[in-house]
């Protein structure tokens, strides 16, 4: 492919293509499309990731300043190129049960119940959606299309864009994952494939195992039970492994309480306890697990330092032993507000801060630091007060701001991207980020312990991260020391390399490659009874 064998790059033919289904949510469909992309590239292939319609609070901002999810962005980080708005054309962000704000092509444009979307809405971006996957094969030797929820969901097929439906459009192929590790593999593989229609089935070219624990000899039966039963081969068991999950898309678990954040990139061995300190003591963080919380990845910066525990909480009396708390993003600032005064944890923070102890608010957290709120946009709750933990009142406007910002702060330079409709007005204290040289504010405002910024993903700056948990741990009395040489970057590009690793050694990559140059098999059987 790496010699123009589908013509994608050269701007002739459009390149192969690939759709990573799943028989439900969080199968590990973006972990695979990840670790396809790197596998490929490692072979010389131009790829691009793509995924027609992402459903997150875990966006990323392009260079060009347009919005889309997370595991798009470390998709293509995988595949070494880019990311761009035409990886993730549509990305609805949840605002409630019932409501999503709808960001086209990078861009916010309304907000949409989910009645009013499935109604009419999805159907109109089709065209759209499917120009974006042209476009990047157009460009690239290969795109690896990521699905969402399972295709199977026969209520919702007459307006898919994301599964079937752009499978269709592109004429692409289809490999179903499946979680083993939740039981019932057999059954979900046979059941996805058994309830699409005669032309979906034609499309569906094979299975993979995800999560695998064990002998895989005791599997093989009945995976050849399942080719038998279905005509289609399981194309790669891929053995369960810790820490993978890297920038989920639909959030943390279903219970927050206690977890302790896995970092993305510590090694296996220490993952979810964090590598041994580097100092004599490790430095304990509580992340406020506040509703619609987004783009928690911040802390996981944190989480790969040697000696930092980074645990989500929701109770007050959890804040008690933590040397900082963190209060997140969200999508719903004036709501998360009131959770936190309802949990009793807006009093324990208020103490931590005439304490002296580090409190950092991120986003929609360092909104809620503030003296006082005026929203008429995101809950239009008007004017709503804050914590008054920190000099800055904040006006919610109607055009979102979408930035990729850079300074410096503790004298090192730093860098990270915004995602807000609040804007804030500092009336005292500190700006925590400067413009380089010139000692101009960008952004935040420190008092005290107390820190906040708009800014997303700063904390991956190694020098400034290594700078703040210095002060944090100052602050805190803690005798942590920050190791010199944790590189969150070349962390990352390990973590996706054991994801290249991954499909390298435990998948049909022949098998795959196949159908990523060759298209669609022939003659795939129907197994009944089909679509109602």
């Amino acid at each position: 492919m790496s010699d123009g064998g589908v013509g994608g790059s050269s701007g002739g033919a459009l390149g192969g293509g690939l759709l990573v289904a799943g028989t439900t949510s969080d199968a590990g469909k973006s972990v695979v499309t990840a670790g396809i992309c790197r596998w490929l590239v490692r072979q010389g292939v131009k790829v691009a990731p793509f995924k027609a319609q992402n459903m997150s609070l875990n966006s990323f901002v392009t260079r060009e300043g347009a919005e889309i999810g997370r595991a798009q962005a470390m998709q293509a980080a995988a595949a070494r190129v880019e990311p761009t708005a035409l990886m993730n054309p549509v990305l609805l962000k949840p605002g409630s049960d019932r409501s999503s704000q709808v960001v086209l092509l990078g861009k916010p444009v309304g907000e949409l119940s989910a009645r009013g979307y499935h109604a009419g809405r999805q159907e109109q971006l089709l065209g759209t959606v499917t120009d974006c996957l042209q476009e990047l094969r157009r460009t690239h030797d290969a795109v690896i299309c990521e699905g969402a929820g399972s295709p199977a969901e026969i209520n919702l097929r007459r307006t898919d864009i994301v599964n079937m439906g752009i499978a269709r459009a592109a004429r692409i192929p289809v490999v179903v994952v499946g979680d083993i590790d939740r039981g019932g593999v057999f059954a979900s593989f046979f059941g996805t494939t058994a309830l699409l229609s005669k032309e979906d089935q034609a499309l569906v070219a094979g299975y993979l195992v995800n999560k695998f624990r064990g002998d895989v000899t005791l599997l093989e039966p009945g995976l050849e039970m399942l080719r038998g039963l279905t005509g289609r081969q399981t194309l790669g068991v891929l053995p369960f492994a810790h820490g993978l999950g890297i920038d989920e898309e639909d959030g943390m678990g279903v219970s927050l309480r206690s977890a302790v954040r896995e970092s993305a990139v510590a090694p296996p061995a220490t993952a979810g306890r964090g590598p041994q300190p580097h100092g004599a003591e490790v430095l304990r963080v509580a992340v406020c697990a506040v509703p619609l919380m987004s783009n928690f990845t911040d802390v996981d910066a944190l989480a790969a330092e040697p000696g930092v525990v980074v645990r989500f909480v929701d109770r007050a009396e959890e804040l008690t032993d933590a040397d900082l708390v963190v209060l997140p993003g969200t999508r719903g600032t004036v709501r998360a507000l009131a959770w936190l005064r309802e949990r009793g944890l807006a009093d324990a923070i208020a103490r931590r801060a005439a304490e002296g102890r580090p409190v950092l608010g991120i986003c929609g957290g360092y909104q809620m630091l503030g003296e006082r709120i005026e929203d008429d946009v995101e809950s239009k709750a008007g004017v709503v007060d804050g914590l008054g933990l920190l000099p800055v009142r904040v006006r919610f406007a109607v055009e979102k701001t979408l930035a990729r910002p850079a300074g410096e702060a503790l004298g090192e330079p730093v860098e990270g991207y915004e995602i807000h409709h609040g804007v804030a007005e500092v009336t005292g204290g500190d700006e925590v980020f400067m413009s380089d040289g010139s000692g101009q504010g960008l952004d935040g405002c420190r008092a005290g312990s107390v820190w906040g910024t708009h800014w997303h993903g700063s904390l991956e700056s190694d020098g400034f991260r290594r700078a703040f948990l210095r002060r944090v741990a100052a602050d805190a009395g803690r005798a942590f020391v920050p190791a010199p040489d944790t590189c969150f970057g070349v962390l990352r590009e390990e973590q996706l390399d054991r994801l290249g690793d991954l499909i390298e050694e435990h998948a049909d990559t022949d098998a795959l490659l196949r159908l990523i140059e060759e298209g669609v098999p022939t003659a795939l059987p129907f197994i009944p009874p089909g679509a109602p």
